[in-house]
């Protein structure tokens, strides 16, 4: 399926200029959504805005934003004067400053974009300044209006492109956990044990390890009740388990992991 450009401008660095489009790097359309439904006349339900107060609804003209600055007191502003509000990083991407690549910690990352040029004029100054960055080791740090919010984004040479990555508002980011007590000593042999499990579970990434069992599941119960049309029995409980109320010993846990993990090769 084709990708569905969902931003177009400018990409920007000191004089230099290239149109440029975004597409989202990740979809949810594989997620599986339901509607919902009237029980008695499989209708769908609508959902709609009403008065609070009167519990009528409210015509889409009759709605208008309001910014609260007291108890049942508004500052009301129309869309037009929100647009008029749009800066210059509504249609371009002006790239401000550079940042070491590796340097922006992995937790200020939000949503990653493919920007690509968008016609073959600016396909030159595209590469260039996608390049330079390659050349320095760099990524690009700018502002861009998306979502109707003005983000700082991560431009971040990639192959023949450059992802653009949205980057988390400083007041999303929380402080990181007390640290932990850096004078616990580790158990030598503990260590080499778990050096050695983590050696032989290590293997090449693949997309299969972070598919969703859930979606699959709910899949193929759509799928048998489309076939049936009748109502699927009720799914066995697994018996619970009994804690036996021990403590268990991480030594003891490795060398059965690595123990069933040596049993499993040699099967093979």
């Amino acid at each position: 399926m084709a990708r569905q450009t969902f931003w177009k401008g400018y990409l920007k660095l000191s004089l230099v200029t290239a149109a440029v489009s975004l597409t989202p790097a990740t979809t949810e359309s594989n997620k599986v959504r339901f509607h919902v439904l009237n029980r008695q006349t499989k209708n769908r339900i609508e959902s709609r805005y009403v008065d609070s107060v009167t519990h009528k609804p409210v015509a889409e003209r009759d709605q208008v934003k309001g910014y609260p600055r007291g108890e049942d007191d508004y500052v009301l502003l129309e869309d037009e004067e929100i647009e008029e509000v749009g800066l210059e990083s509504t249609r371009t991407i002006g790239i401000d400053s550079f940042v070491q690549r590796g340097s922006i910690d992995w937790i200020w990352y939000d949503k990653p974009h493919f920007l690509v040029p968008e016609d073959k004029v600016g396909l030159e100054a595209f590469c260039v300044i996608r390049e330079a960055m390659k050349a320095n080791d760099v990524v690009g740090i700018a502002r861009l209006v998306l979502y109707r919010r003005e983000r700082a984004v991560l431009l971040e040479p990639q192959g023949k492109g450059i992802v653009l990555w949205t980057l988390r508002y400083g007041d999303e980011v929380r402080e990181p956990v007390a640290e932990l007590d850096d004078k616990t000593e580790i158990d030598s042999k503990l260590l080499t044990l778990m050096t050695q499990l983590v050696k032989e579970e290590t293997k090449d990434w693949s997309p299969t390890m972070v598919q969703d069992p859930i979606q699959k599941r709910l899949k193929s119960m759509i799928r048998g009740k489309q076939k049936s049309l009748k109502k699927a029995a009720p799914a066995k409980k697994s018996a619970p388990v009994k804690s036996t109320g021990n403590v268990i010993n991480i030594m003891d846990a490795l060398k059965k992991s690595l123990a069933a993990e040596g049993g499993q090769k040699s099967r093979q």
